[in-house]
């Protein structure tokens, strides 16, 4: 299967991109930090589940979810391939969860990838656990070796009364399961957990089970980011009524109950999204005392920690 396989874009495909970009986007569009330098290229539209009651990424009216049409996708990979030659490096599948699609639409748009953009060497995507029930491990192994290198997935946590709270559709056992499945079948995993997500009341069961998760699956990369709402609390209130946010010093004491809990053999930790105050970095669990040390200082002397100043935080 190739680029071939398809039939030629329909004018009204066509018509619809910018004239001056071959990829057409329908803001706001995201991705993770580490994708900075990659072509984003979206194969879907929003986010198939799009029931978390912390997230507002896809809540836009012009983000509900549908999958991009197959023509379309595939003539943004030829004109990428025409101008940008051999100079893409990386690519991101989006939006929030590319991975619904199924596997042989998924071959196609890794096979046109390698075909236009053969200068290519990591393909990543944003990954729901739920996602990965419906794809054997056959399958995964075929996506990877068809050049799927790196899939994010927003565990969020691993404690399940958090999880419910606010309403992720996910619990332990079925995160464990595909980030299990995604290891075997060669393909890297960031996981990433919000601090703070469980309020006060349940920071620290937050804190040591989402340390056990990663504890049980040993992801290769691992990034912390602080729960927030741009857009205001009532949506997230509303699932999750008895919620208290953590005061700043709350969550650096529940960095230090998720880090102190990490076995880590070798995962490469950040915590330097800009929703964080306090930078972290570092290989686990090798660097684990340092950074303990750095989370300490700053428990202990906030004001001569190296904090992001408030005013530039966000999302």
């Amino acid at each position: 299967m190739g680029a071939s396989h398809h039939t030629a874009p329909r004018p009204a495909i066509i018509a619809k991109m910018n004239a001056g970009f071959p990829i057409r986007y329908v803001d706001p569009v995201f991705r993770p930090p580490s994708e900075a330098e990659s072509l984003i290229l979206p194969v879907t539209d929003g986010c198939s589940w799009n029931k978390c009651t912390f997230c507002e990424m896809y809540t836009a009216p012009q983000k509900q979810f549908r999958a991009r049409d197959a023509d379309e996708t595939h003539e943004a990979i030829r004109r990428c391939g025409e101008r940008f030659g051999s100079d893409i490096r990386r690519v991101f599948l989006a939006d929030g969860d590319a991975l619904v699609l199924p596997t042989r639409r998924l071959l196609e748009i890794l096979v046109a990838i390698r075909e236009h953009l053969p200068a290519v060497r990591r393909i990543s995507s944003y990954c729901l656990p739920r996602n990965l029930r419906k794809k054997s491990a056959a399958e995964l192994a075929e996506l990877a070796s068809a050049g799927l290198s790196m899939a994010y997935v927003g565990a969020e946590s691993g404690d399940d009364e958090v999880l419910a709270g606010v309403h992720k559709g996910e619990s332990f056992a079925t995160t464990c399961e595909a980030l299990d499945k995604l290891q075997q079948a060669g393909i890297k995993r960031s996981v990433m957990i919000l601090n703070g997500l469980g309020g006060k009341t349940l920071s620290t069961l937050h804190a040591t089970n989402s340390a056990r998760l990663a504890n049980e699956t040993q992801p290769e990369y691992l990034a912390t980011l602080v729960v927030s709402f741009p857009q205001g609390e009532s949506r997230f209130r509303s699932a999750f009524p008895e919620w208290q946010a953590c005061d700043q010093r709350e969550l650096f004491m529940e960095m230090e109950t998720f880090i102190s809990a990490l076995e880590l053999r070798r995962t490469v930790f950040r915590s330097d999204h800009v929703s964080n105050r306090l930078v972290l970095k570092g290989t686990l669990n090798a660097e684990k005392p340092r950074l303990l040390a750095e989370i300490r200082a700053a428990i202990e002397a906030p004001d001569a920690a190296r904090l992001r100043p408030i005013r530039v935080l966000g999302l």
